[in-house]
Protein backbone atom coordinates (compact mmCIF):
# COMPACT_ATOMS: atom_id res chain seq x y z
CA UNK A 1 0.00 0.00 0.00
CA UNK A 2 1.69 3.18 -1.18
CA UNK A 3 1.19 6.47 0.92
CA UNK A 4 -0.92 9.50 -0.57
CA UNK A 5 1.55 12.05 -1.91
CA UNK A 6 0.83 15.77 -1.59
CA UNK A 7 0.13 17.95 -4.43
CA UNK A 8 3.22 19.65 -4.02
CA UNK A 9 5.34 16.16 -4.31
CA UNK A 10 3.89 15.72 -7.60
CA UNK A 11 3.95 18.43 -9.03
CA UNK A 12 8.32 18.54 -8.02
CA UNK A 13 8.57 14.75 -9.08
CA UNK A 14 7.15 15.74 -12.60
CA UNK A 15 9.19 19.12 -13.03
CA UNK A 16 12.18 17.67 -11.71
CA UNK A 17 12.51 14.11 -12.31
CA UNK A 18 9.73 13.83 -15.49
CA UNK A 19 7.95 11.12 -13.17
CA UNK A 20 5.24 9.54 -15.13
CA UNK A 21 3.44 8.29 -12.04
CA UNK A 22 3.34 11.72 -10.43
CA UNK A 23 2.10 13.51 -13.53
CA UNK A 24 -0.98 10.51 -13.72
CA UNK A 25 -1.85 10.49 -10.09
CA UNK A 26 -2.26 14.99 -10.38
CA UNK A 27 -4.35 14.07 -13.58
CA UNK A 28 -6.49 12.11 -11.92
CA UNK A 29 -6.35 14.20 -8.86
CA UNK A 30 -7.39 17.34 -10.78
CA UNK A 31 -8.64 16.73 -14.57
CA UNK A 32 -12.46 15.97 -13.41
CA UNK A 33 -12.36 18.93 -11.01
CA UNK A 34 -11.01 21.11 -14.02
CA UNK A 35 -12.98 20.33 -16.62
CA UNK A 36 -16.22 20.69 -14.38
CA UNK A 37 -14.81 24.03 -13.65
CA UNK A 38 -14.34 24.94 -17.01
CA UNK A 39 -17.80 24.09 -18.32
CA UNK A 40 -19.07 26.27 -16.10
CA UNK A 41 -17.17 28.85 -18.26
CA UNK A 42 -17.45 27.39 -21.15
CA UNK A 43 -20.12 25.59 -22.95
CA UNK A 44 -17.98 24.09 -25.62
CA UNK A 45 -17.45 20.69 -24.12
CA UNK A 46 -14.95 20.66 -27.26
CA UNK A 47 -13.41 23.49 -26.21
CA UNK A 48 -13.01 22.49 -22.47
CA UNK A 49 -11.36 19.25 -23.76
CA UNK A 50 -8.51 20.61 -25.36
CA UNK A 51 -7.94 23.28 -22.91
CA UNK A 52 -7.75 21.16 -19.84
CA UNK A 53 -5.57 19.10 -21.45
CA UNK A 54 -3.04 21.85 -22.80
CA UNK A 55 -3.09 22.79 -19.06
CA UNK A 56 -1.66 19.31 -18.29
CA UNK A 57 0.54 18.94 -21.34
CA UNK A 58 2.31 22.55 -20.17
CA UNK A 59 3.15 21.11 -16.84
CA UNK A 60 4.37 17.84 -18.20
CA UNK A 61 6.18 19.52 -20.28
CA UNK A 62 7.54 22.31 -18.23
CA UNK A 63 6.22 25.23 -19.51
CA UNK A 64 4.26 26.17 -16.85
CA UNK A 65 6.28 26.02 -13.55
CA UNK A 66 4.53 25.67 -10.26
CA UNK A 67 6.42 27.56 -7.16
CA UNK A 68 5.76 26.95 -3.57
CA UNK A 69 8.63 28.82 -1.42
CA UNK A 70 9.02 27.80 2.51
CA UNK A 71 6.97 31.17 3.34
CA UNK A 72 4.21 30.08 1.58
CA UNK A 73 4.19 26.70 2.74
CA UNK A 74 4.70 28.18 5.95
CA UNK A 75 1.33 30.16 6.00
CA UNK A 76 -0.48 27.08 4.78
CA UNK A 77 0.17 26.68 0.88
CA UNK A 78 -2.04 29.46 -0.18
CA UNK A 79 -0.09 30.87 -2.87
CA UNK A 80 1.35 27.45 -3.86
CA UNK A 81 -2.20 26.10 -3.72
CA UNK A 82 -2.12 23.53 -6.98
CA UNK A 83 -5.58 23.43 -7.80
CA UNK A 84 -5.26 27.46 -7.96
CA UNK A 85 -2.28 27.57 -10.28
CA UNK A 86 -3.89 24.96 -12.59
CA UNK A 87 -7.11 27.09 -12.70
CA UNK A 88 -4.78 30.08 -13.45
CA UNK A 89 -2.88 28.30 -16.05
CA UNK A 90 -6.20 26.23 -17.75
CA UNK A 91 -8.24 30.21 -17.25
CA UNK A 92 -6.02 31.65 -19.76
CA UNK A 93 -5.96 28.74 -21.94
CA UNK A 94 -9.31 29.36 -22.12
CA UNK A 95 -9.32 32.76 -22.64
CA UNK A 96 -6.69 32.23 -25.44
CA UNK A 97 -8.97 29.72 -27.12
CA UNK A 98 -12.41 31.71 -27.14
CA UNK A 99 -10.11 34.73 -29.01
CA UNK A 100 -8.93 32.15 -31.29
CA UNK A 101 -10.17 31.88 -35.14
CA UNK A 102 -13.73 31.32 -35.16
CA UNK A 103 -14.53 31.55 -31.36
CA UNK A 104 -17.05 34.34 -31.77
CA UNK A 105 -18.87 32.36 -34.55
CA UNK A 106 -18.72 29.17 -32.06
CA UNK A 107 -20.19 31.12 -29.23
CA UNK A 108 -23.19 33.06 -30.86
CA UNK A 109 -24.40 29.67 -32.15
CA UNK A 110 -24.39 28.27 -28.62
CA UNK A 111 -26.22 30.69 -27.26
CA UNK A 112 -28.48 31.28 -29.93
CA UNK A 113 -29.18 27.60 -29.37
CA UNK A 114 -30.01 28.23 -25.49
CA UNK A 115 -31.89 31.56 -26.08
CA UNK A 116 -35.17 31.40 -27.61
CA UNK A 117 -36.27 35.10 -27.25
CA UNK A 118 -35.30 37.60 -29.54
CA UNK A 119 -33.57 39.95 -27.19
CA UNK A 120 -29.67 41.03 -27.37
CA UNK A 121 -28.08 38.95 -24.72
CA UNK A 122 -25.64 40.38 -22.32
CA UNK A 123 -22.63 38.29 -24.08
CA UNK A 124 -23.74 39.32 -27.54
CA UNK A 125 -23.37 43.27 -26.30
CA UNK A 126 -20.15 42.71 -25.13
CA UNK A 127 -19.05 41.18 -27.99
CA UNK A 128 -20.55 44.06 -30.03
CA UNK A 129 -18.43 46.35 -27.52
CA UNK A 130 -14.93 44.46 -27.93
CA UNK A 131 -15.40 44.63 -32.05
CA UNK A 132 -16.85 48.38 -32.01
CA UNK A 133 -13.79 48.78 -29.79
CA UNK A 134 -15.40 51.17 -26.47
CA UNK A 135 -15.45 48.22 -24.28
CA UNK A 136 -11.63 48.25 -25.02
CA UNK A 137 -11.27 51.86 -24.40
CA UNK A 138 -13.25 51.81 -20.99
CA UNK A 139 -10.72 49.14 -19.90
CA UNK A 140 -8.05 51.17 -21.15
CA UNK A 141 -9.35 54.32 -19.03
CA UNK A 142 -9.23 52.22 -15.79
CA UNK A 143 -6.35 52.37 -13.09
CA UNK A 144 -3.74 49.87 -13.50
CA UNK A 145 -5.18 48.17 -9.81
CA UNK A 146 -8.67 47.95 -10.87
CA UNK A 147 -7.71 46.82 -14.51
CA UNK A 148 -6.02 43.82 -12.72
CA UNK A 149 -8.76 43.15 -10.35
CA UNK A 150 -11.04 43.38 -12.84
CA UNK A 151 -8.62 40.75 -14.54
CA UNK A 152 -8.65 38.35 -12.22
CA UNK A 153 -12.36 37.98 -11.33
CA UNK A 154 -14.34 38.73 -14.53
CA UNK A 155 -11.93 37.05 -17.09
CA UNK A 156 -9.78 34.93 -15.37
CA UNK A 157 -12.85 34.07 -13.25
CA UNK A 158 -11.21 33.66 -10.05
CA UNK A 159 -12.96 33.72 -7.00
CA UNK A 160 -12.47 37.01 -4.44
CA UNK A 161 -10.22 34.70 -2.61
CA UNK A 162 -8.30 33.25 -5.83
CA UNK A 163 -7.58 36.73 -7.04
CA UNK A 164 -6.98 38.06 -3.56
CA UNK A 165 -4.10 35.40 -3.52
CA UNK A 166 -2.61 36.06 -7.24
CA UNK A 167 -2.61 39.61 -6.80
CA UNK A 168 -1.17 39.89 -3.19
CA UNK A 169 -4.07 42.26 -1.45
CA UNK A 170 -6.93 41.74 1.10
CA UNK A 171 -10.00 40.07 -0.08
CA UNK A 172 -11.92 43.34 0.92
CA UNK A 173 -9.94 44.97 -1.41
CA UNK A 174 -10.54 43.36 -4.20
CA UNK A 175 -14.09 43.47 -3.64
CA UNK A 176 -13.96 47.00 -3.05
CA UNK A 177 -11.94 47.38 -6.69
CA UNK A 178 -14.09 45.31 -8.17
CA UNK A 179 -17.15 47.42 -7.42
CA UNK A 180 -15.05 50.60 -8.39
CA UNK A 181 -14.10 48.92 -11.43
CA UNK A 182 -17.76 48.15 -12.34
CA UNK A 183 -19.12 51.54 -11.56
CA UNK A 184 -16.19 52.68 -13.85
CA UNK A 185 -16.79 50.50 -16.22
CA UNK A 186 -20.91 51.33 -16.48
CA UNK A 187 -20.15 54.93 -16.46
CA UNK A 188 -17.79 54.77 -19.69
CA UNK A 189 -20.15 52.21 -21.24
CA UNK A 190 -22.98 54.42 -20.89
Amino acid sequence: MSETRSDGELLRAVAEDADRRAFEELYRRYAPWLTARMRSRCADAGIVDDVVQETFLAVWRGTARYRQDAADAAAGGARGDAAGWLWRIASRRLIDALRGAGARGRLRQTLARLRHRDEVSAEERVLAGVEHGDLAGALVRLSPELRAVLQATVVDGLTTREAAVLLGIPPGTVKTRAMRARKQMREALA
